[in-house]
């Protein structure tokens, strides 16, 4: 194995769902899919169904925060702004996720969600924190960093 494929971080395409091997000496904010074309951050979180969700947790090669939300509830549509702000700070680090608990309560129940907007942050697969309630951009930040230096 080269250096330069050692190097490299595998990341999920927003739009196509593909894996994109993004050398680490490139600049990640300024990558594009090789297969769509499209831009692989753009500073806002990504709204995924069921199977964008699974993809892109299992395969993100970067930690991915999920925020599990609603859009009847009022703390989660309170918190999307902020949520928005974080991503622009997060990434390229981190893979940002919006995922509708009522449109896949599957995974909200697999995840053993009791109130929401709730967070995860996975990395590999594996939940590395979980947290429940609104929060502004600050805390979203710091409860990611926090988590991202204990793992």
């Amino acid at each position: 194995m080269s250096e330069t494929s050692k190097a490299a971080v595998e990341i999920v395409c927003p739009k196509c769902l593909a894996i994109n091997r993004v050398p680490a000496d490139k600049p990640a904010l300024e990558a594009k899919c090789g297969a769509c074309h499209e831009k692989l951050f753009t500073g806002k979180p990504v709204e995924v169904d069921a199977a964008a969700f699974e993809r892109h947790v299992s395969k993100n090669q970067i930690p991915v925060l999920v925020d599990i939300w609603a859009p009847w509830c009022g703390p989660c549509r309170m918190m999307a702004p902020h949520y928005e702000r974080a991503a622009a700070e997060l990434e390229p680090r981190v893979r940002l996720l919006k995922l509708d608990s009522d449109e896949n309560p599957e995974i909200a129940r697999r995840l053993g969600v009791r109130g929401i907007p709730s967070l995860f942050l996975f990395h590999r697969g594996n939940v590395l924190a979980q947290t429940a309630g609104a929060m502004g951009t600050p805390q979203i930040v710091a409860f990611v960093e926090r988590a991202m230096a204990t793992a």
